[in-house]
């Protein structure tokens, strides 16, 4: 008998008086987990009970019973600590912001953030890594900022694995579930209180969604669940695990992320202008806002794209193409079939959207490609990964040289008061006042830096040591707990690390690109430098491997082999269940932090700037964000940024190069203390590494950068062609069309630059062409000429630009054209020209295969 067809439910909450509902309000909004007033107010609450639920306020309020909640009313400290909380998340939703303050209040800019997981605490675990966590920060660092936007993700029942190693040291797995009812969640309704929902149908699938709330200070994130009753078993899985499943969860997951995201929103009353792609995950949600415009305006699939394209904003994160999502031609057959018919778009068509190149029907339908087609703006997550970015995609905008794709970057950042410990926040407060905690990307205050006395700093970090110690030893005490180890193996947890030993942190997700075990190549070297009688030093390691990496399990299995030596047992540990509880001990305790991946394969990384903000520093391969942040006087790099070929030859040469700088740099510099203990030259490198990283390398910076490098030129272009009933959108699509089909009879007659073969630098070059446009209007092209250095293969590279505008009809379709280039540079020079289509309001329009080259 199925009894749950039976059950009558409702739901019970804690009951909080006038006088302690403030308790509610704050625990329902996760500004709490970056303000420490509010965390040690719940702590006050029950500090083993806070432990035990992963410090999840909402949980505690309704596990207290009822009698000790009342009793707090009498507790007049507790009451004075709720208000002053209470207080201050009024003052902070109510103070007037820098979007505003920027914008005078008078944007009507709406942005939303997709992301397919978001990492805001530990409490809340709909996250795996990465990508969550700068998804977290992002989100929190846009309610400081004050910025009009709202994030969407996916509400997962179990969410990422849990992780728990055997007594082999190999990864186990389970999904505990997640008890929405005990999150800090709410469930969105209408006004009648029933749950708002919305319908999905694509192919074979027809299933509602609920809309959760979750607010993340002055921002709400709405988040999406299909574990509904009225699906059926299979749909109801969809949001049952993050990154689970096969390639069908995998397309089901974002077709609800992206379309069924926009919907939700529509639902809510809610209609952005502009769409933050994070990741291609979302990239549906630009194929669903042109569908609508097409339903509401009337308007053609060319039309609708303009506009669309022109509010898109998307984010790429990973440096390889097999780390992007690619489906086969005929699951989108089984999944759009119908939807794209309703665009308009023929089955090709559809499909070349998702191709780098349409028009080959043996490459299958890639997400990011689809995001790139379809945002006006786009970037990757920091220098160098935009150089590896446009090297990824240059086949997707095939006419155009490499520095010239429409693909830039925004370097990551970190929410810096989520990350910082309390003690070194207390101390800033003390020396720089609090005016980084409103600005942290003010280099005039981090400057100051320099005036804190080094005794000082150097408590503050020993004091976070000693923090991290006490944690790892817990921990580690709880695992061998759980494996049932003997009651000797379980006191010796007490006895691992030494909160005066030089400590080393490593934890990340375990792919074998970022070489977890490095560090352990040379055993014998590696147990001279860890236990050194005068200059010890000691490991931390923590991290998942995914469920199906098998080769990333092997390495979490290694170290901890290696880490059950006698010889390394007190100073290597492995913590588990990595999670952003463990990431804030580590990042704010450790002295280095080391980084190892095969260049060019991080695309960012941020533990490390995690790390900097706390006065512990970085060594790393100079790959990601540390060949920004490097600058030699403020942590260390792992080799010169090289590339290898051979992975092998590149593992021994970069070994050897960590154990050459621990033993000859690091270690030394650590140990080299004054008469009072102090050791002032390693102080002076965190000074150096705060001063330059601290400014930097936050998410306000990176959200500024978004405010304004994309969300608002995203916006000023989508309100230009919507404006007038959308009368340029309309004209642009109609000038394309004229345009392009006009194209096929352009072509180059002849280029030349009236040069020697040798000029003076500074020199101006006449240059001159002979384009035949046949019936196409002479102010729709641009000709320009591209001009640079010669590479050894005889490419130019970094090219400039210079327009050739004087022009003079020859009769017959056939315009010469003149300008002139400055020789700016001494070395070898090419001289190229190129025609491309020019709108008259919008300027130079580049599509693929309407660019012409001679």
């Amino acid at each position: 008998m199925d009894f749950t067809k039976m059950l009558h439910k409702f739901t019970v909450v804690p009951s909080l008086t006038d006088e302690l509902v403030a308790l509610q309000r704050v625990a329902y909004n996760i500004w709490w987990c970056w303000e420490p007033d509010a965390i040690n107010l719940f702590r006050r609450l029950d500090t083993e009970l806070w432990e035990a639920t992963r410090h999840n306020p909402v949980e505690m309020l309704g596990i207290l019973q009822q009698t000790t909640l009342e009793s707090l009313k009498n507790d007049e400290g507790f009451m004075a600590h709720l208000a002053m909380v209470d207080e201050k998340l009024s003052d902070y939703l109510a103070e007037k912001t820098w979007f505003q303050k920027t914008c005078n209040g008078s944007s009507q800019m709406k942005a939303a953030y997709f992301s397919m997981e978001f990492g805001l605490h530990e409490s809340l675990p709909v996250y795996s890594g990465g990508l969550g966590i700068l998804a977290g920060d992002h989100l929190k660092s846009a309610s400081d900022l004050g910025l009009p936007l709202v994030g969407v993700g996916l509400l997962y029942r179990q969410g990422y694995f849990r992780q728990y190693l055997n007594n082999e040291g190999w990864q186990q797995e389970y999904y505990p579930e997640n008890d929405f009812y005990n999150l800090p969640l709410t469930l969105e309704r209408d006004a009648q209180g029933t749950p708002l929902s919305i319908e999905l149908d694509f192919g074979p699938r027809r299933f509602k969604v609920h809309i959760w709330r979750v607010q993340v200070g002055r921002v709400p994130l709405y988040l999406l669940d299909t574990n509904l009753e009225e699906n059926n078993p299979d749909d109801r899985l969809i949001t049952a695990q993050l990154y689970g499943g096969d390639q069908e969860m995998r397309i089901l997951q974002e077709i609800l992320l992206g379309i069924g995201g926009i919907r939700a929103l529509r639902a809510l009353g809610i209609i952005p202008n502009v769409c933050h792609m994070n990741e291609g995950h979302a990239a549906f949600l630009a194929l669903e806002r042109i569908l609508l415009l097409m339903e509401k305006r009337g308007v053609r699939f060319n039309e609708a794209l303009e506009i669309v394209r022109a509010g898109n904003v998307f984010t790429t994160h990973t440096p390889v193409e097999a780390g992007i999502d690619h489906f086969p031609a005929e699951l989108l057959d089984r999944y759009f079939g119908k939807y794209y018919r309703s665009l308009g778009l023929s089955r090709d068509d559809f499909l070349g959207l998702g191709r780098q190149n349409p028009k080959n029907p043996q490459e299958t339908f890639c997400m990011a490609v689809l995001a790139l087609k379809l945002a006006g703006h786009a970037n990757g997550v920091s220098e160098l990964h935009g150089e590896v970015s446009r090297k990824m995609w240059k086949n997707t905008w095939p006419e155009l040289p490499e520095e010239q794709l429409p693909l830039t970057s925004i370097t990551n950042g970190v929410h810096t008061r989520t990350w910082m410990s309390n003690h070194m926040a207390s101390l800033l407060v003390r020396y720089l006042g609090t005016r980084w905690l409103d600005d942290p990307t003010d280099h005039n205050v981090w400057r100051r830096v320099s005036k804190i006395p080094d005794a000082e700093l150097w408590r503050t970090r020993q004091s976070c040591r000693e923090k991290l110690v006490d944690f790892a030893r817990k921990r580690l005490k709880e695992q061998l707990v759980k494996v049932g180890a003997t009651v000797k193996e379980i006191a010796t947890a007490e006895e691992v690390l030494d909160p005066e030993v030089l400590t080393i942190g490593f934890a990340r997700r375990f792919a074998t690109y970022k070489r977890g075990t490095l560090l352990m190549r040379d055993l014998d070297r590696l147990a001279r430098i860890l236990n050194n009688t005068e200059m010890p030093v000691q490991i931390i390691f923590a991290g998942k491997a995914h469920p199906q990496d098998q080769e990333g399990k092997e390495l979490i299995r290694q170290i901890n082999q290696i880490s059950d030596l006698e010889r390394f047992r007190h100073r290597i540990v492995f913590i588990e269940d990595y999670d952003m509880a463990v990431a804030r001990h580590l990042v704010q305790g450790v002295d280095v932090w080391l980084n190892t991946p095969r260049r060019p394969l991080e695309a960012s990384g941020t533990s490390g700037m995690k790390v900097a903000f706390n006065g512990g520093l970085n060594m790393s391969i100079l790959d990601g964000w540390w060949c920004e942040g490097y600058q030699g006087n403020n942590g260390w790099a792992i080799g010169k940024g090289e590339v290898y070929e051979d992975t092998e030859y590149q593992n021994q040469v970069e070994s050897r190069a960590i154990y050459d700088l621990l033993e000859k740099e690091i270690v030394p510099h650590f140990y080299d203390r004054g008469s009072d203990g102090i050791p002032r030259s390693w102080i002076a490198t965190m000074k150096a590494s705060m001063q330059s990283l601290c400014p930097v390398f936050s998410t306000d910076r990176m959200v500024q950068e978004y405010a304004g490098r994309s969300y608002t030129p995203s916006y000023q272009q989508w309100k230009q062609l919507v404006d007038d009933n959308l009368a340029l959108a309309l004209d642009l699509a109609r000038w394309k069309e004229r345009t392009f089909n006009a194209w096929p009879l352009v072509r180059i007659e002849d280029a030349s630059a009236q040069v020697a073969d040798a000029v003076a630098v500074g020199s101006l070059v006449p240059v001159s062409a002979k384009v035949f446009l046949g019936d196409l209007p002479v102010e729709d092209v641009a000709v320009e000429g591209y001009f640079g250095v010669l590479d050894s293969t005889g490419n130019i590279q970094g090219g400039e630009t210079v327009p050739l505008e004087s022009v003079t009809p020859a009769g017959n379709g056939l315009y010469l054209f003149s300008g002139t280039i400055e020789c700016r540079f001494c070395g070898r020079h090419g001289f190229m020209l190129r025609v491309m289509p020019r709108h008259k309001v919008l300027g130079n329009v580049y599509e693929p295969g309407y660019l012409l080259w001679g």
